[in-house]
């Protein structure tokens, strides 16, 4: 059991009116996030100007990274595909997931190899459940794909370390961090719990420096830094569910928080429009992948 949470900091808004934003990415210097419900890819500045950089063909769930070479991937979740962004903006098929799962696919990191890992998936949920237990694949530079984890407790963010050599993963209905080892050909292994959060819910996660780990809670309507083992150390509560987090600005410094009212899985989209970026200085800049 992690120990009593420290006093919180108080963010700032970048960003009003948002349907849902998830996966964020800090990215050519700007954030860059899914605006779930309405299909959008939103980039915006530490000022607040923002600018819709591509509409994709899903609605929810869908999740963001780039490759090494800089073309921008898409999870599109329920239709079971990894999207590529070619030269003249048009979106190809990566990778086909579908003959792995018929569940929906949730989170994507690419790591510093060119490996990617996408999580979700996995068999079908049990009756009255809205996920079954979670699996993460990999994609293989070589395009191969194959199944690296499973029995996940609903899988949500993932950060891969600065030296490619651990994947650290969000269950979320577990109430932890769990990390694998990764080997030389991308297999995960070694599977154990990085941060026992007590009742904490983590939804999105982002490294930094120090070797710490931020990570979005929805019911509990706050971001916290975690160490590994699961020592508290920072904490920032908003007025409604924050659902992912990423550190970017100009040094690497800034928490962005991507938050909105939540009203149940059923209700997830709504057009009260509550979600928000928002942003606070944090204590060591951001690292690893994404």
């Amino acid at each position: 059991m992690p120990p009593s949470k420290p006093a919180s900091k108080t963010a700032h808004i970048v960003m009003n009116g948002l349907a849902f934003g998830e996966s964020p990415r800090w990215h050519d210097g700007r954030l860059w996030f899914c605006n779930w419900g309405t299909g959008q890819i939103i980039a915006v500045d530490a000022l607040g100007n923002s600018e819709i950089v591509l509409t994709v063909p899903a609605t929810l769930p869908y999740s963001i990274d780039w490759l090494l070479d800089g073309r921008l991937l898409v999870v599109s979740g329920r239709e079971g595909l990894v999207l590529r962004q070619e030269a003249d903006g048009t979106l190809v098929t990566h990778a086909d997931l579908r003959q792995l799962s018929k569940g929906p696919w949730n989170e994507i990191v690419v790591d510093g190899r060119g490996n990617i890992y996408v999580n979700g998936g996995g068999p079908a949920p049990a009756p009255g459940q809205h996920f079954g237990p979670g699996t993460i694949v990999l994609v293989a530079p070589d395009g191969s794909v194959q199944l690296v984890a499973e029995n996940l407790a609903f899988a949500n963010g993932m950060v891969v370390t600065p030296d490619n050599k651990t994947l650290i993963v969000a269950e979320s209905h577990a109430n932890r961090l769990t990390a694998f080892d990764i080997a030389a050909d991308g297999g995960l292994s070694n599977r154990r719990v990085w941060a026992n959060l007590g009742n904490g819910f983590p939804d999105g996660i982002c490294l930094d420096a120090e070797g710490a780990a931020w990570y979005a809670d929805v019911p509990n309507r706050h971001c916290v830094r975690v160490r590994e083992g699961s020592a508290m150390r920072e904490s920032v509560d908003v007025d409604r569910g924050c659902f992912a987090c990423m550190l970017g600005g100009s040094e690497g410094k800034t928490l962005f928080i991507v938050a909105a009212e939540w009203r149940g899985f059923e209700h997830m989209i709504s057009d009260a429009r509550t979600g928000q970026v928002l942003s606070i200085e944090a204590t060591a800049p951001g690292a690893g992948w994404p």
